[in-house]
């Protein structure tokens, strides 16, 4: 996975939504071990106390759990995830919206150039 972070947040919460987003697209599944806080920090490039930090945030929101001597998992729980996946479609569709609208645009003219869009790229 790349890790893109960027110097205008902290950090970990930059760590924390790039975990989520490997949650929500399936690189890490339901159940599944995640690698360790070493193995993370490592391939992010960041402070194993960093990586600790998000970790910790996403295990107090529920989202991965920790078994002492196993290291920590995905959340099995599936409704978590399609409520977070929800979530962030909205997220996305709203900023979206919002940007074109300062433009602008109308609903029906970002509707019509969506479909314009779908039809070029062949995404129907």
């Amino acid at each position: 996975m790349a890790w893109n972070l960027t110097t205008d947040r902290p950090i970990y919460l930059q760590l924390m939504e790039q975990i989520q987003l490997s949650i929500l697209s399936g690189i890490y599944k339901p159940g599944t071990r995640l690698p360790s806080v070493r193995d993370l920090s490592t391939e992010a490039s960041v402070n194993p106390n960093t990586m600790q930090k998000a970790l910790s945030e996403l295990e107090r929101t529920g989202l991965i759990f920790s078994m002492r001597t196993s290291g920590r998992f995905i959340t099995e729980d599936s409704n978590m995830i399609e409520d977070l996946k929800k979530n962030y479609v909205r997220t996305q569709v709203l900023a979206f919206y919002h940007s074109l609208k300062e433009l602008g645009f109308t609903k029906e003219e970002i509707i019509h150039y969506m479909n314009i869009i779908d039809k070029e790229e062949g995404l129907e």
